[in-house]
């Protein structure tokens, strides 16, 4: 069963890793013996994330906005200097914004779209190389996507661009699997629901504010840490090699109950 669920001597890339649930899943992936590479805009947290991370295994920081594609280019490019091949992608970075319908403005699009989808894309691509460097039959390269349980549902927050994109992040997901499992690659997205985060402080800041959400999840709590990072340990090893194309929501019921 430790083989099963192993994923030690690997590499993995973690956008957004500097903090919520970017930071929770290398962490996972760090405890686990992979060597990871976290990236994030802002380089003190990034770099106070890394520190804190290598304090319990291999784990070192690179810059990167992932808004453009040149963005996207310069992160693979850096990547690709300290690693030859890659076994583990997670396209976590995103962006939100939310505002009255009428009074949603196009610069709310333009970021969230252009970081939660298109940095999806290009940095895919951009490193294909080495995923299929890394990949073969018996033990796939693994991209995973982070996506949202507001791209399966219609969210009660004003969030409309979030949602279109997280919506687009799971719809990319399967054809991204489609194209890659003849190279030995496989393409899963996860669809997180409420987990404690700078994002979600405005709805889980405050003790009664987590009560009443977590009295609207079946499981009667948010997202934990483990949670997420079993969840992307199962996919990155063994036990997950068989699954492509697929959208797991990981929201303690919401989705699947109601």
């Amino acid at each position: 069963m430790d083989e099963l669920f192993d994923v030690s001597g690997r590499s993995a890339l973690v956008t957004g890793g500097s903090r919520g649930i970017g930071l929770m899943i290398a962490r996972g992936l760090v405890r686990g013996g992979a060597r990871v590479i976290v990236s994030s805009r802002k380089q003190a947290d990034l770099e106070d994330a890394a520190a804190e991370l290598s304090r319990e295994g291999e784990c070192e920081p690179i810059v990167a906005d992932l808004s453009t594609p040149e963005g996207s280019q310069a992160l693979a490019a850096t990547t690709r200097e300290r690693l030859s091949e890659l076994h583990i992608l997670v396209n976590n970075a995103g962006a939100a914004w939310g505002a009255p319908l009428e009074e949603f403005p196009a610069s709310g699009w333009d970021r969230v779209s252009h970081t939660n989808v298109e940095g999806v894309f290009h940095l895919t691509v951009a490193l294909l190389g080495e995923l299929r460097a890394a990949a073969s039959p018996e033990d796939p390269a693994r991209v995973i996507n982070i996506g949202s349980i507001d791209g399966l549902r219609a969210p009660a927050m004003e969030n409309y661009s979030y949602s279109a994109s997280k919506a687009a992040v799971h719809m990319l997901t399967r054809h991204l699997a489609k194209r890659l499992a003849a190279d030995n690659i496989t393409v899963n997205a996860i669809a997180p629901g409420p987990f404690a985060s700078k994002m979600t402080a405005s709805f889980l800041g405050t003790p009664e504010l987590r009560e009443a959400v977590e009295q609207q999840v079946p499981l009667r709590r948010i997202g934990r840490p483990d949670d997420v990072a079993g969840l992307t340990i199962f996919l990155a090893s063994r036990a997950g090699s068989y699954l492509t194309g697929t959208v797991i929501p990981l929201d303690g019921g919401i989705t699947g109950c109601n």
